[in-house]
């Protein structure tokens, strides 16, 4: 039957007219002569109805023995039903099973986590999985439209790389024709230079820790967003955070509602996210630790546990900032009231997502960026390079790091991280 084949989503353009519909079996009742297999596109589902007495006895026959998953070609009438998923369901004229699934392994049934990651290939089709995905894609469309409709270039930092950006201990190490490189922690160092040839630029790929980290926060291969604006001191860095973060999370809840709503998402705590953010210094919030009954000293790293105590506090992403040096990467700028500190900042989420953004004005002189790579033990040649951008016209500039997955997680109210990407990459999990 030749027909418009047409996504499940347009089917309210042509109420009225004969449509065909690909899909897989998302569901399915019978009453009797009427079947109701529900099916899912990928942008949607559509309940169909089929009548014995209406359709042909392969249509009525593919229509019964199709099983959970089985790939659909569906022809019918879109008729307008308010009740129905998408306002419209399908009066069918013609079923045709194009393949049959074998029994399904996931079902309603409550599988363990195990289970459903070793099937992650299958589970990224259920409706939890789906709207998450569905989320993480707008947020990395508005991470692409918020810097092109800012003029900064995206400049694609190198996967594999000599240099380490924050030490060698979170390392993939792997031969490089004989040479020791490594799988990119950051395209920080290499987007420092470009910031020279282009003035605000920013890179956007997977990156990768060797965290031997079992935590609901941590991936071993994450994606990441970093821009590095030339010119930029650490109260515009800061500024330009709050307004990426503003705009991420404005763009979802105008873009993707439905898929909030299906996760069940509050969103009233997100519509509070909006400029200024408070912005506290890494006395304040050792002093804010303390004040809640939390061992906390100068010199002391926040973890998760003291960022969610931190940002239980506000009902906004909240701002760290001038954290000692000492705890801090080597390329951060002093901050030149205390150089005991460093004008690095963090931002912190909500609702105990943990840290979102860090970044830093860098150092920009130097004889002390020689001084600080040589104090942390790095190897002076690999880094000479980097070292170059200070000696050839250098320039004050600041950037940040965000971690899409956490974002996502946040954003999207899941718990875990693991469902905040594809093919999560975890210690212990590799496959599939």
């Amino acid at each position: 039957m030749a027909t418009t084949t047409v996504r499940i989503k347009d089917l309210p353009q042509y109420v009225g007219e004969t449509v065909t519909v690909n899909g897989w079996l998302y569901n399915k009742r019978s009453s009797g002569k009427l079947q109701f297999p529900i099916v899912r596109d990928g942008s949607g589902v559509v309940q169909c109805v089929v009548s014995k007495k209406e359709v042909d006895e392969t249509s009525w026959n593919d229509s019964d023995r199709a099983t959970q998953e089985s790939t659909l070609a569906v022809t019918g009438n879109v008729v307008s039903e308010t009740r129905a998923p998408g306002g419209v369901e399908l009066h069918v004229k013609e079923v045709r099973l194009i393949g049959l699934a074998d029994a399904y392994p996931i079902s309603p049934k409550e599988h363990g986590t195990d289970f459903l990651m070793n099937h992650r290939h299958l589970w990224l089709r259920s409706m939890k999985q789906h709207h998450v995905l569905l989320i993480r894609n707008e947020i990395e469309k508005a991470i692409r439209d918020f810097y092109y409709d800012r003029n900064f270039v995206l400049i694609d930092s190198p996967i594999l790389t000599a240099n380490a950006a924050e030490g060698t201990s979170t390392l993939f190490e792997t031969d490089y024709f004989g040479d020791k490189a490594y799988l990119s922690q950051s395209g920080q160092l290499y987007l420092e230079p470009a910031a020279a040839a282009f003035g605000k630029v920013y890179c956007f790929g997977p990156t990768f820790r060797a965290e031997k980290s079992k935590t609901r926060r941590h991936l071993m291969e994450f994606w990441m967003v970093e821009p590095e604006v030339a010119f930029l001191d650490f109260d515009g860095l800061q500024a330009l955070a709050e307004e990426f973060i503003e705009y991420i999370v404005g763009r979802v809840l105008e873009r993707q509602m439905e898929s909030l709503k299906e996760l069940e998402r509050d969103i009233t705590k997100l519509e509070q996210v909006k400029r200024p953010f408070p912005r506290i210094t890494y006395r304040d919030a050792i002093e804010l630790l303390k004040s809640k009954g939390m061992p906390a000293n100068f010199g002391d790293d926040i973890g998760g546990d003291e960022e969610t105590v931190i940002a239980n506090s506000y009902d906004r992403p909240v701002i760290i900032t001038r954290y000692p040096a000492a705890i801090k990467a080597f390329y951060m700028q002093p901050d030149p009231n205390d150089p005991e500190l460093a004008l690095g900042m963090d931002m912190i989420a909500p609702e105990g997502y943990g840290e979102i953004i860090g970044g830093s004005q860098r150092i920009h002189d130097h004889d002390l960026l020689l001084q600080r790579i040589q104090e942390h033990g790095l190897p002076v040649d690999k880094f000479q390079w980097y070292l170059d951008v200070r000696k050839y016209g250098t320039f004050p500039h600041s950037g940040f790091g965000m971690g899409v997955e956490r974002v996502v997680a946040w954003i999207s109210g899941v718990p875990h991280l693991r469902e905040t990407i594809p093919y999560p990459r975890m210690l212990n999990r590799i496959y599939p």
